[in-house]
């Protein structure tokens, strides 16, 4: 059964430290599980075992620039925001090199289409 999502796969998120990220979709985040390794950033889930599967309401799975990945607390995420070319560029090739997305695909702006 699936519930009405807080965050979509594929949007834009920044920490509360200002730090940008894309919103994985699951299998996006199997993929970034096996392939990335978890950023441990303030904020983040980190009981063992908790964050199998995310709920999109209270824990959202998140890549980040640096090429890691974390399971965030949605209060501790804002939307609304886009990062500078080079770091939506970096997250994008990241998302590729996992077989995530094409380099070149943006599945939030392709909906509006």
């Amino acid at each position: 059964m699936a519930g009405k999502r807080s965050f979509v796969p594929g949007e834009w998120v920044a920490t509360f430290r200002n730090e940008p990220g894309r919103v994985l979709s699951p299998a996006d985040y199997r993929a970034a599980v096996r392939l990335l390794r978890e950023g441990k950033r303030p904020g983040r889930y980190f009981a063992p075992g908790c964050c199998a599967d995310p709920d999109y309401n209270s824990r959202i799975p998140v890549v980040f620039p640096d090429g890691t990945y974390d399971i965030l607390r949605s209060l501790n995420l804002r939307r609304n925001t886009h990062p500078d070319p080079a770091q939506e560029q970096a997250v994008l090739d990241i998302l590729g090199r996992i077989g995530a997305v094409q380099v070149d695909e943006h599945p939030v702006e392709k909906e509006e289409d």
